[in-house]
């Protein structure tokens, strides 16, 4: 169980939530585990739990708590919500932003900086950890360039240039992700980014990880009461979670293309595991998916502080934090979205 910006996080195997007088209790094997009172929480948030009494989704509901249950891999089931809520008013807030163009250019600047500077950390991570193995001229070079193009994403006046920014720093990123490679270069290297479909060995599992990636963030942004479909970056679609797509660009490097590397180097993920299709495509094979997907559930177990809240968080609840923080900016409980930026 963890707390954070008044949502708890039950992540326990087994743990059945129950209601005490007005208080949350969590069992474990019919013996508690935690208590809390429910008017200090916002949210609940259960993955892989085993259940919820009909007296605590009823408390949730007359205090205005938000309850929502997901797999243990994080994707959204349902969410139990009163008949008066603030959620309304939290949609109500998010679609008013969206539609005055300043001031969902101002929470999007956010993001693509984010973005284009994480791109930067992660490009310079690997020339520390990889010296011998890498090339820290031309990586120091094209951290500089990503630096500065995240200063101007900050300071796009309109959603044209924002673009053009974000696609610049796209290209130097990628254009350099061959670096951030150190085993079995010959057949894992990317030259760029390819996505329907993707044609080679870097992409697919690039992919694979986005589309795993775009999932955890709608379901994050379910889970606090926001429309994973209203985007503001990203334009709207029947059937597209637009808002999903914004919120995960500053999550896109730390997470899903951190995990790609790692399999590759530590040879987890061979070129064997990989089909070359009839259209030129490169998919992975179902055999290892599971590693792949095995690799992500243990990603998302690692801690790292978190740099708004400045303390420790398990990786995969920072999508979880960062929808919390952008519901905030929309009420205007924050001055601002934060976004999360590696240290």
């Amino acid at each position: 169980m963890r707390k954070l910006l008044n949502h708890l996080y039950v992540t326990s195997t087994g743990a059945y939530l129950a209601r005490d007088g007005e208080n949350l209790i969590v069992r474990i094997e019919a013996e508690e585990k935690f208590r809390i009172p429910i008017h200090t929480l916002e949210g609940i948030v259960c993955f892989g739990y085993q259940g919820a009494s009909p007296g605590l989704m009823q408390l949730c509901a007359e205090r205005g708590v938000g309850l929502s249950f997901h797999t243990d891999r994080g994707r959204f089931l349902a969410r139990v919500q009163g008949p008066i809520t603030g959620n309304v008013l939290l949609r109500k807030a998010q679609y008013a932003m969206t539609m005055e163009a300043e001031r969902s250019l101002e929470i999007s600047t956010r993001f693509i900086m984010a973005k284009i500077l994480n791109e930067r950390n992660s490009l310079l991570r690997a020339a520390r950890d990889h010296a011998d193995k890498t090339n820290g001229e031309n990586i120091g070079l094209a951290g500089r360039r990503l630096e500065r193009l995240a200063k101007l994403a900050i300071e796009a006046s309109d959603f044209g240039q924002l673009r053009g920014i974000e696609g610049e720093a796209a290209k130097i990123y990628f254009a350099h992700f061959d670096e951030m490679i150190v085993e079995d270069k010959m057949n894992f290297a990317l030259r760029s980014r390819s996505r329907r479909p993707p044609l080679d060995r870097v992409n697919a599992l690039l992919s694979f990880l986005y589309t795993f990636l775009a999932h955890e963030t709608q379901s994050a942004l379910e889970s606090v009461g926001l429309d994973p479909y209203m985007g503001m970056m990203h334009t709207l679609r029947p059937g597209r979670a637009s808002l999903a797509l914004d919120l995960m660009e500053e999550l896109r490097s730390y997470l899903a293309d951190r995990t790609a590397l790692t399999l590759i180097n530590r040879r987890q993920i061979t070129a064997d595991d990989f089909v070359d299709l009839e259209n030129g495509a490169i998919r992975l094979k179902d055999g290892p998916r599971g590693v792949l997907i095995d690799a992500w559930q243990k990603r998302k177990q690692d801690e790292i502080e978190h740099p708004f809240l400045e303390e420790k968080v398990p990786v995969g609840l920072i999508p979880y934090i960062q929808a919390q923080l952008l519901a905030k900016a929309f009420r205007g409980d924050l001055n601002g979205y934060p976004p999360f930026i590696v240290r």
